[in-house]
């Protein structure tokens, strides 16, 4: 399949896009600082902000057959709208251009989902986290509101751990303590559902 990847500059986005290349999938990485990315002539890559370059999105999404989104603001605590302004470009270029799947990479925590986390992570989630959940749950709104044929993953704690291909994901999942999910994890499951669409039009929480 031919794939855009937005957020291939990130940890989860080079997980992502070495996975899929591996699986002979076509990508096209659209980076706001294309040195980041590795030197892989195998990837097409388009220079350009989310935020703000509707034009440079419009363009990499011609003759794409999915769109995989793993953005998202690293390690500051600051969202600056990140996620919302950029799925407000993101969604009305897929919909133009006729490319109708979407995986997008959100956070346990998210809107209602904070309701089923365990104790100690839902009080990590209001205090520090607050801003960034506020933006990345806009940026759901912009996606539930479209005609995608979309799913929105709520991976739980990140880490840099192995692809082990050993999960679990649902609706919901039964979490205790401050359970965790390596991001090669979390590539591995956006990828199978991209084709699978277990999850269409539905939130998939993945942890271990």
């Amino acid at each position: 399949m031919k794939i855009l990847v937005f957020g291939a500059t990130g940890p989860s986005g080079r997980q992502l896009v070495q996975q899929a290349l591996g699986q002979g999938h076509e990508i096209t990485a659209f980076a706001r600082n294309p040195a980041a990315l590795s030197a892989d002539r195998r990837v097409r890559i388009v220079a350009g902000d989310t935020t703000r370059d509707a034009e440079m999105i419009t363009a990499a999404m011609r003759g794409q057959d999915a769109v995989i989104s793993t953005l998202g603001r690293r390690n500051t605590l600051r969202s600056d709208g990140l996620i919302a302004r950029s799925m407000h470009l993101i969604v009305p270029a897929m919909e133009q251009a006729g490319v109708r799947r979407l995986v997008a990479m959100s956070a346990f925590g998210v809107g209602e989902s904070r309701r089923d986390a365990p104790l100690i992570p839902r009080i990590m989630y209001r205090v520090l986290l607050s801003g960034i959940f506020a933006d990345k749950k806009a940026g759901e709104d912009e996606i539930r509101r479209s005609s995608l044929d979309w799913t929105i993953v709520y991976p739980v704690l990140l880490t840099d751990g192995p692809l082990t291909g050993s999960y679990r994901v649902g609706e919901h999942v039964e979490l205790r303590g401050m359970p965790k999910i390596s991001r090669a994890d979390v590539a591995h499951f956006m990828l199978a559902e991209m084709k699978n669409r277990a999850f269409l039009r539905k939130v998939a929480v993945i942890s271990y």
